[in-house]
């Protein structure tokens, strides 16, 4: 597991996290932000998937 894929899956979560506070406080703000957040982590965590596969494919 390289550092792209563990920030990405941190934001993601992190993300879900904010989306809910703010559905729970009534904020579309922050559930905006929230959102946009689970996409940044989850586009993270996809190009640290490709590095390491790339760099297992380097292995063989």
């Amino acid at each position: 597991m390289n550092k792209d894929q563990v920030k990405g899956a941190v934001k993601d979560a992190a993300g879900k996290v904010q989306q809910k506070t703010g559905e729970v406080i009534g904020s579309k703000e922050q559930q905006a932000k929230g959102l946009a957040k689970q996409v940044e982590g989850k586009t993270q965590k996809t190009f640290g998937d490709a590095k390491e596969a790339l760099k297992d494919a380097d292995k063989r």
